[in-house]
Formats: C-alpha cells, sequence, structure tokens
C-alpha cells in the first residue's frame, strides 16, 4: 500500500471507528468518573466508589487519558483542564448533560436501519424531557451570547422567545434590560425556572402553552425563534411565522436561529448529520436551509430579510412588513 492510500486508509478508519470514542466518554460520564477524579486516584481505588470491576476500569481510563481528558502519572488518574471545564458540575460550561442526552440519542441511532427503511423515528426509548432541557441549556451557553451580540436590538423593548426551552437565550436578552416573555410547554417551564432564577435577573415572564394551538401574546417588538424549526414540517413553520407576525408590533422584528446546512443539503457534516438526528427523532423534521427560511419569510410576510453565520450556526432575521 502506497503513502496516499495508506493516509486515506487511516482517515477512513477514524470516520467509521468514530463510535468509539464517543462511547467511552459517555460511559465516563454516566459513571461520574470526571467528578471522582478531581483528586487522583489510582483505577483500584476508583473502581471500589464507582463499584465497577477493576480490569474493565483500568482500560476505560487509559483510554479515556488517550483522548486527553485524563492525565496518567504512575498508577493514578487525575482530569485535565479540558476535563475540569467541561465536565465538572461546578463550572459554568458543564456539559455533562448534553452528554446525558447524547447517550439517549445513541439508542435512538442504533434504530437507525430500521428508521431508513420505515421513514418513522425511533420510539425505542422514552424521551427524558428534563434531562433533554437540561441539555439544551449545555448547548446554548456558549453560543446564546454570540447570537444576541448579532441582533440589531437598538429599537427593542420587548422580546418572545418562542420555544426558548430553558431560558438560555431569554437570561442574554434580559441582561440587556429587554423584557423577555419565554414561551413554552410547562414541563419545559418548569426546568427553566431554577435556571432563571440562578440567573439573577428579573425581566423574564413564562408564559406556558403550546406554540401551535394556543395565544403567545402580543405587542413585541422581537420574536426569537431558536432551534426550533429544524423539529417542525415546513407547513407548521410557515404557520409559526404567520403567528409570530401577528404578534409584532408594526415593523417589528423576527429572527431564526437555526444549524447551518449548506443549500444542497450535503454539506457541511454538522449539518447533515444534524438532519439526521431529526429523522431518528421526530417524524417530518430536518435541517432547512437559509434559502428555505428567507422564502418562507418572504412568503408570511416579512421584508429586509438577511442572514449572518455564527460558528456552525445561521441567524435569518426579518421585518414585519
Amino acid at each position: 500500500m502506497n503513502r496516499e492510500i495508506a493516509k486515506k486508509a487511516q482517515k477512513f478508519a477514524i470516520l467509521w471507528g468514530g463510535f468509539q470514542a464517543a462511547r467511552v466518554v459517555l460511559t465516563a460520564n454516566n459513571y461520574n468518573i470526571f467528578e471522582h477524579l478531581k483528586s487522583a486516584r489510582t483505577a483500584g481505588q476508583l473502581a471500589d466508589i464507582i463499584e465497577t470491576n477493576f480490569r474493565a476500569t483500568e482500560i476505560l481510563l487509559d483510554a479515556i487519558a488517550s483522548l486527553g481528558l485524563l492525565e496518567k502519572q504512575g498508577k493514578r488518574y487525575r482530569i485535565t483542564s479540558t476535563a475540569k471545564q467541561f465536565l465538572l458540575k461546578e463550572s459554568p460550561s458543564y456539559q455533562g448533560d448534553m452528554l446525558r442526552h447524547a447517550d439517549t440519542l445513541w439508542k435512538s441511532w442504533s434504530n437507525l436501519d430500521t428508521i431508513v427503511k420505515s421513514g418513522m423515528p425511533s420510539r425505542s426509548e422514552s424521551r427524558q424531557h428534563e434531562l433533554f432541557i437540561r441539555a439544551m441549556h449545555d448547548h446554548a451557553i456558549c453560543i446564546a451570547p454570540k447570537v444576541v451580540k448579532a441582533l440589531d436590538l437598538r429599537d427593542v423593548k420587548t422580546v418572545l422567545d418562542l420555544g426558548g426551552g430553558p431560558g438560555t437565550f431569554s437570561i442574554e436578552l434580559a441582561k440587556q434590560g429587554i423584557a423577555v416573555t419565554l414561551f413554552d410547554v410547562p414541563t419545559t417551564l418548569e426546568v427553566a425556572t431554577p435556571l432563571i432564577r440562578t440567573s439573577k435577573v428579573g425581566t423574564i415572564e413564562l408564559k406556558a402553552g403550546d406554540f401551535h394551538t394556543d395565544p403567545i401574546g402580543k405587542n413585541y417588538d422581537l420574536v426569537l425563534i431558536n432551534q426550533v424549526f429544524h423539529s417542525f414540517s415546513e407547513e407548521k413553520n410557515c404557520a409559526l411565522l404567520e403567528k409570530a407576525r401577528i404578534a409584532l408590533n408594526p415593523r417589528g422584528q423576527i429572527a431564526i436561529h437555526e444549524i447551518f446546512i449548506a443549500p444542497n443539503r450535503a454539506y457541511p457534516p454538522v449539518g447533515t448529520l444534524f438532519s439526521v438526528n431529526m429523522l431518528v427523532n421526530t417524524s417530518t423534521g430536518r435541517g432547512y436551509t437559509s434559502q428555505e427560511m428567507k422564502k418562507w419569510l418572504a412568503k408570511t410576510g416579512y421584508m429586509n430579510v438577511q442572514e449572518k453565520l455564527i460558528g456552525d450556526t445561521v441567524l435569518v432575521m426579518g421585518k414585519k412588513r
């Protein structure tokens, strides 16, 4: 095998074998290994604490160390700075709930062969709603400040965070002195309430309901629809845009935030794989391009439509016509 083919073979092996590293990290998180290794311990000491097999624990810890989340000195293991930042509960950048949600997705994705044949989402596991909402908070912590910064808030005094989940974006908007209404189902607002309370911002009103069927309020300067559209069909999304337009003040703004996917929907991997996630977990959802969302906005009464790329996501904005 020549050198060029060997390089391609190595990249291909990383492609099909990527699940191995993911499974190691998810299992370590499930056993709270990173919390237990804030202080250095041997594999035997850790196995006694988490009640696991010594041989299995040692092999697992060595693998985690090779991935850069643990340091191994002699026979003792300790977490690295990366693990401290993302996998300790006291960290403001904690991602442990996101990893637990990913573990739930693992089970759903394991049915992908059947899903591709039927076109219907996985129903093998009940959705752990509280965990899902907390995971969405983990995911939004880093991106929310960037998205809020990208919005034109000069004349905005009232915002509807429609389907805003844990309230992470509501909190960022409230920090700007804006009166925010967070609209979501009651079970979601139960999770959002302590997160909002901890943030110590006092300008967020909670409004419970189903945004497809219930009134969403009125007289908003801005309606933010963050990571909602990918769960639903084009028809439902357009109906939601119509509803949002009616709820806006004259010349009010709409802002849609979604995972970016290219016009041909075949790039980049973050967007295409996220679309598969919607296939696995919803009956009509997928990733939508900014071009598709712009057409919806024009169709439902918005003008001055523009977009901004923010990392792996896109912000599509318009004004009420």
